[in-house]
């Protein structure tokens, strides 16, 4: 017999988000600011494209409010993936360490490079990549041959590490980049779901030399699809953004390209409305944090799973909440989806782990048991912002 009163759940739920004449979706975008304003200004001046004042204005307001020294925006956060890659030397048939518990995107950007996709363990703490388990999975499969890290079991060379910040919540990037130091490798954060989060004080998307953001329509922060790569050096960001730009070389009417580019620009529509919506995120920060704190109390009280809350050291955006089931009540979690949706509340399962998709199966990997954990337990809830300001 189950120990998740689903009644009670359901109850806790509606009692934080309040009464609804049809389903409450997961997620949903705020639209309060200067939207219309900035969006109009585009269309009565003609700046509709991949060029104006509000690409030069977002990027430069996403690297003031990440950290980095700079910001190139892009038309999603797959294709900031797929850069970061690129411009930090991943070639084809290198390998990249990344977490089978994250959104696909983030393997399939690894393979656009031509490059293998080695997955490893999660950490229950943060729901993200782990250090210590990491540590000893590179210790065992990893030698050192003419300068560069090579995997033992596959002869293929080990290129970089990408964590992911899972639902706004930091890894432990202080452990994570003194692994990435010990064997040579860099780091590519990524910070498609954290906008906002802090870890230590420090903003995310600046805890590594290369991140990137996502600014789909579900991000805490919108520009309708749209994301960035960020970066402390000024080399890597001029190569990111000549490379998303075609490659082509500044002129002013020749077309020359130097080497393959992509069409990656972010258009200055949805630049004007990522302008709008980042001046009003601390307010989104403060209603998603304080629809959190919410949860966390009415669920204390909801036997068989518990509310998932920050790692001390950090200080999330809590872009997606989430409930886990506890161990002996994993089987019910979808029996928990069925009867939650059919009450009106979207929730849903964490993404599959990307070792049991079809394609991603035979990659290598370490142990995923904790992953494999969570993706059986984990339940994302409502989490619109708007929800926050109740």
């Amino acid at each position: 017999m189950t120990s998740v009163d689903n009644s009670r759940l359901i109850d806790a739920l509606k009692g934080v988000l309040g009464p609804a004449d049809a389903l409450i979706p997961l997620h949903e975008p705020r639209f309060a600011g200067r939207e219309w304003e900035l969006l109009k200004d585009c269309l009565d001046t003609g700046w509709v494209s991949s060029v104006g004042q509000y690409v030069d204005g977002f990027e430069a307001r996403l690297a003031e409010t990440c950290g980095a020294g700079r910001a190139v925006a892009v038309v999603n956060g797959t294709a900031a993936l797929h850069m970061a890659l690129l411009v930090a030397g991943v070639r084809p048939d290198d390998e990249v360490i990344v977490p089978t518990l994250t959104f696909v995107a983030t393997v399939n950007a690894v393979v656009y490079c031509g490059a293998v996709p080695h997955l490893v363990d999660s950490e229950m703490l943060t729901l993200g990549m782990d250090p210590a388990k990491l540590g000893r999975h590179l210790e065992r499969i990893g030698t050192r041959r003419d300068g560069v890290l090579v995997n033992r079991e596959t002869g293929r060379t080990i290129r970089a590490i990408v964590p992911m910040h899972t639902f706004g919540h930091p890894v432990d990037m202080d452990r994570l980049n003194a692994i990435a130091e010990q064997f040579g490798l860099p780091v590519i954060e990524d910070a498609t779901e954290s906008l906002g989060t802090l870890y230590k004080g420090r903003p995310s998307g600046s805890l590594a030399p290369i991140g990137t953001l996502s600014f789909n329509g579900n991000k805490i922060v919108t520009t309708g699809g749209g994301g960035a790569v960020l970066t402390h050096d000024p080399v890597l960001g001029a190569r990111a953004k000549h490379l998303t730009t075609t490659a082509k070389v500044p002129h002013r009417w020749a077309f020359d390209h130097d080497e393959l580019g992509y069409n990656y620009r972010l258009p200055n529509l949805n630049a004007a409305l990522g302008v709008a919506q980042l001046e009003q995120l601390p307010g989104f920060l403060d209603a998603k944090r304080a629809l959190a704190e919410r949860y966390a109390q009415a669920l204390e009280g909801v036997s068989g799973l518990r509310f998932f809350r920050e790692p001390a050291f950090a200080r999330s955006n809590y872009w997606l909440n989430a409930v886990l089931l506890d161990a002996d009540d994993e089987a019910e979690r979808d029996r928990v989806l069925q009867a939650t949706n059919d009450a009106g509340l979207m929730t849903r399962p964490v993404w599959t782990v990307m070792h049991k998709l079809s394609m991603y199966r035979d990659c290598p990997r370490d142990d995923l048991s904790v992953a494999e954990s969570i993706g059986r337990r984990l339940i994302n809830i409502p989490s619109s912002a708007k929800h926050g300001l109740r």
